[in-house]
């Protein structure tokens, strides 16, 4: 099922399929960011100049999030100051490095996420068990 919303960005209308979407950042001064599928290009929202589409924004993360989709598996990662709310579903592949650190890049972008077993438990966690859950590997 489809979720089409439309967005103002840059004095452009885009019409976007945010299940096509599988990458979203809150930054720290509380913009949002995601990239639009099949290419790299960022739209970043900020609420102080588009409240609307920012709260379509964070309408459809509460939902995804909250919901355990067949297609998708929502994790939210805390990296270098951002809060990413990623599908790992569309991650495509993951690299385990001999000091435990896990990298992989968002879908659509180029953008590498490293989380690290220390410093994001929480995070690292869950993309271990959904790595081993959807390939059978074990990461370590």
């Amino acid at each position: 099922m489809a979720y089409w919303v439309k967005i103002l960005y840059e004095r452009r209308e885009y019409v976007v399929n945010f299940e096509r979407v599988h990458a979203f950042c809150y930054e720290v001064n509380g913009r949002v960011t995601f990239w639009l599928p099949d290419s790299a290009i960022p739209i970043v929202i900020n609420p102080q100049n588009n409240l609307e589409d920012y709260q379509k924004i964070l309408d459809y993360l509460e939902c995804v999030t909250r919901l355990e989709l067949d297609h998708a598996h929502w994790v939210k990662i805390f990296y270098d100051k951002n809060e990413y709310v990623i599908n790992l579903n569309c991650i495509s592949s993951f690299c385990h490095e001999p000091n435990g650190r896990i990298t992989f890049w968002l879908p659509d972008g180029i953008i590498p996420i490293i989380i690290n077993p220390a410093s994001n438990p929480e995070s690292y966690e869950k993309v271990v068990q959904y790595v081993h859950k959807t390939t059978g590997y074990s990461l370590s």
